[in-house]
């Protein structure tokens, strides 16, 4: 988080851990408004009474202790209205929430030095969604935007003692529908209820501004939510205050920094005259630019803009390209009477472009280049990080940032269907040196951006936004939406309004032109301090067609969507930037143990299709298919799990490595997903507990910074090596054959110089040139890249599925044992063992690798970490393998009845 000091009197900035997970908690330290602390008061709420939903739950309607940040969810949830909303099968019976009014009550005292003060504002960091805002029973303000930030002027309302904020939050579903019935012909919404809550023709959520989420997607459940969600503040000043301080770079390279300070300075009735004094800090702290203005300030705004200059600057680069420097601006503002304001941001130095070179074939490229390097994006999306957002920390931020760090990525994209994270997220990330795609929230369907009110709703969201999160050096894309233009123009949205109301259609498909082609642009350009704008993903920026391979960013769904493809598509399909693929999987056992027990642990189980939003409970259907592909029929829930991640893992490997092998014609590769919502089926990499799947692992290896590509489709394995270094690599690659009992078939090798920055075709091999007559279903190619004897990369290739292979069991044998603070785990395999898991089941343990497999005779030893006694893991050390799962086939379960009924 920014440092940043306010001094008004006798009011503090308290400790920057008081802000932990506030939206404008850093801002407003940053930004010299007097800010005492988020207001002090006791909360509470009730349903509103005379709501309709008291019938069926009377006695809702007295107070109850609310928590803010919050929401109405987890409010009930505490005060034990309500079960846990992640535990069985409990979304369908907490569907009323979302229909009732709920109302928030503030009583609160002020002190005496904050009253005495001229001017007084409450600042709302986040109110979700419809809220009615009343000051000691006077109206404030009315508020329809769950993103914005809302601000009320209170001078002279308030008093010593006895104060009372009351806040009414309406139903959207209740609020829209109407409106949304009455239309003739409906714009295309996203996820329809299951529930009943909301006509299945006449969804609210695209004509809302609140996270698109809450009303359900596929990786989610529907809680359509209620409550002050963020921060809400008391600032007082009296005759200045900075509202704003931002830097733009003007020019930057290795020897100079040119930059402009712009500050925003808010000047009470009279006129003034100030100093204004800019000093820059080094990454250590040291001073390296200082400069002062006088200014003269008039009623109002004011805008200041300082020039000042940096010689032989420390630039923030993305991981794996330099260090993540990042310096201090603190302006000081003052009329030499009083103490001086202050105000501090902590930015990078960094520039950003979005390459665009038209090719000879009439292609386009889709590439960044920061500080005048490209760089290939290798990384995944996010999601929310909860259900109710108020409960999301820094810790668990940081958990699963470092965890895409910890697997090479270098690019995460922020999915246009929840909400702008909070600065914890982006100063993480600047960090870490991850590079954001940012979209704005917008998941999909069509928006009535033909209404003038919404538009500007919009552009009010999108300014305090950018606003707030614009020094993230992290940042360096800003998108309109995930997947509007993509769905209007290929989906079929476009083409059924049409044919039903083709004047309606058109003024829908124009206002989407103006707020996304438009509106939204004039806003990143004028707000953004450089950082480019693009338009939609998929798309070529409202360039003709939208999810194009040869132009723009490319989502690809053919692969585990419709037609559902095998994972082998995937080498087909050779885009500019593919911004979304995936394939799903099943978190690890202990993590279904949270939500369903074990009786309720069957494929086509009630809670486990609840947990499983896909096709509406349906999606094992899909993911048995895909395991089945590859290995054949689970025998059993466990099995379904492990195989789901396995199934993933191997998947989205073949991918990744296509694109990087496809540099620079292909210039990144964002898989779909990184995070959880809550704990359930997804595409993610890391549950919602922080669990590593096999994805996540095979990601560290296929996204490391030297890597090798043999990629075998129809009887061909291609062959490239990848080095996304700077500096070349002096390495030999080398090609071995062996049977699955460690028998050498054949060998070869050839001495390489792979230069920084490249992917290079080495070699290509048929089927009968690597095998050469051996069996198929027991032999393995391996193919290394070695620096003198030293293995920094490998792959193996298979020429059948591993349900056709003569994969044994029992070639795994393990010792563990303590050393110094840690524990030794020592792999040991007699033959070739594919997907090997190491669990602990319900020790607390890491392991530092997992999901690989091990040639024949060969070892490894891994660390094990774990507060547990030697003895404790011994017991809980679990070892699973494709030849142990595939090759026991015990007789039918009730679990293997489940699998059949399936089908």
């Amino acid at each position: 988080m920014q440092q940043a000091h306010t001094k008004f009197g006798s009011i503090q900035i308290l400790a920057q851990r008081a802000c932990r997970g506030l939206l404008l908690c850093a801002l407003s330290l940053a930004s010299s408004v007097a800010v005492a602390a988020p207001l002090q008061a006791q909360w509470s709420f009730r349903l509103l009474p005379g709501d309709a939903q008291l019938q069926a739950h009377p006695g809702m309607d007295a107070w109850k202790p609310a928590t803010v940040p919050g929401g109405v969810h987890t409010d009930l949830m505490a005060a034990g209205l309500i079960a846990d909303p992640y535990v069985g099968a409990a979304e369908a019976r907490l569907q009323w929430i979302g229909l009732g009014d709920w109302e928030y009550r503030a009583r609160f005292d002020v002190d005496a030095a904050t009253l005495a003060r001229l001017h007084a504002e409450l600042r709302f960091d986040g109110l979700d969604t419809f809220a009615e805002v009343r000051l000691n029973g006077q109206p404030l303000l009315k508020a329809d935007n769950a993103h914005r930030t809302w601000r009320a002027r209170v001078d002279g309302r308030l008093r010593a003692q006895g104060n009372e904020l009351q806040i009414v939050f309406r139903s959207p579903i209740r609020t829209l529908l109407p409106q949304v019935q009455a239309m003739p012909h409906k714009i295309a919404g996203n996820y329809p209820s299951p529930y009943g809550d909301e006509p299945k023709d006449a969804m609210v959520g695209n004509f809302v501004r609140k996270p698109a989420y809450h009303f359900g997607w596929d990786w989610g459940p529907r809680y359509v939510t209620a409550g002050v969600w963020r921060q809400v503040h008391l600032d007082s000043w009296d005759q200045q205050r900075i509202t704003d301080l931002a830097v733009r770079t003007e020019a930057l390279d290795a020897d100079q920094a040119r930059l402009n300070v712009m500050l925003q300075v808010e000047q009470a009735d009279s006129a003034a005259t100030a100093q204004v004094v800019i000093d820059v800090r080094d990454p250590d702290g040291k001073p390296v630019a200082q400069v002062t203005r006088a200014i003269a300030l008039q009623p109002g705004e004011n805008s200041v803009s300082l020039p000042l200059q940096i010689d032989k600057p420390r630039r923030w680069w993305p991981v794996g390209y330099g260090a993540q420097d990042r310096y201090t601006v603190q302006a000081r503002l003052g009329d030499g009477k009083q103490e001086a304001l202050e105000s501090s941001i902590r930015i990078g130095l960094r520039s950003v472009q979005l390459q665009r070179d038209e090719d000879k074939d009439g292609g386009q490229g889709f590439g960044f280049v920061i500080n005048g390097v490209p760089v290939f994006a290798k990384g995944a999306n996010v999601i929310p990080f909860d259900a109710f957002p108020a409960r999301v920390t820094r810790e668990r931020l940081r958990r699963d940032l470092q965890a895409a760090r910890d697997a090479n990525m270098n690019m995460l994209r922020n999915w246009g269907g929840g909400y702008y994270e909070d600065d914890d997220f982006f100063d993480i990330a600047d960090e870490l040196g991850l590079l954001v795609w940012q979209d704005f929230m917008f998941g999909g369907g069509m928006q009535p951006g033909y209404d003038p009110a919404f538009r500007a709703n919009v552009v009010a969201e999108a300014r305090d936004n950018i606003r707030r999160l614009r020094h993230h050096p992290s940042i360096v894309l800003w998108c309109g939406n995930n997947e509007e233009e993509t769905a209007w123009k290929d989906w079929g949205h476009g083409k059924t309004l049409k044919e039903a109301d083709p004047v309606f259609a058109e003024k829908v498909w124009q206002g989407y032109v103006d707020l996304f082609g438009t509106d939204l642009r004039k806003v990143v350009a004028e707000e953004s301090l450089g950082v480019p704008y693009w338009s939609s993903s998929p798309s070529n920026d409202l360039d003709s067609k939208a999810n194009d391979s040869r132009r723009g960013d490319k989502h690809y769904w053919e692969v585990w969507g419709n037609p559902a493809l095998p994972p082998t598509a995937y080498l087909k399909e050779t885009p500019r930037f593919m911004s979304e693929y995936g394939l799903q999987a099943w978190p690890q056992l202990s993590t279904v143990d949270a939500f369903a027990t074990a009786d309720e642990q069957r494929i086509d189980g009630p809670v486990i299709e609840a947990h499983q939003k896909f096709l509406a409970g349906k999606g094992n259907e899909r993911l048995l298919h895909y395991i089945e592909m590859e290995f054949g029929t689970p025998r059993n829930f466990a099995d379904f799990v492990y195989l789901s991640q396995m199934m993933q893992a191997e998947g989205i490997e073949l991918a990744a490595l296509h694109h990087r092998a496809s540099r620079p014609y292909t210039m990144g590769s964002l898989y779909w997903q990184l995070n959880d919502v809550w704990p359930g089926a997804s595409w993610s990499s890391v549950d919602y507990y922080g669990n590593w799947k096999a994805l996540n692992f095979h990601a560290r290896r296929f996204f490391a910074e030297v890597a090798v590509a043999a990629l075998r489709d129809e009887g061909s394995t291609r062959v490239s090596l990848l080095n996304d270094g700077a500096d070349a690599v002096q390495a030999q690659w080398r090609v071995r054959v062996l049977d699955f009992d460690g028998r050498p078939l054949q060998q070869q090798h050839k001495a390489i110089r792979l230069p920084g920055g490249s992917a290079t075709e080495v070699a290509r091999f048929s089927d009968a040139a690597l095998l050469q007559g051996a069996d198929p279903h027991r032999t393995v190619a391996v193919f290394e890249l070695l620096r003198g004897d030293t293995l920094i990369a490998q792959r193996l290739v298979y020429f059948t599925a591993a349900k056709q292979q003569a994969l044994q069991s029992a070639q795994l044998h393990s010792a563990l044992r303590a050393e110094g603070d840690h524990y030794l785990l020592e792999l040991r395999a007699d033959a070739l063992v594919r997907g090997i898991w190491i669990g602990f089941d319900k020790a607390n343990a890491s392991v530092e690798d997992n999901a690989f497999d091990l040639l024949p005779g060969q070892t490894r030893t891994l660390v094990v970490r774990s507060t547990a006694p030697l003895s404790t893991l011994r017991t809980a050390l679990h070892l699973q393998t494709l030849g142990d799962t595939l090759q026991s086939r015990p007789v039918a379960s009730q679990d293997n009845a489940s699998v059949e009924r399936i089908h």
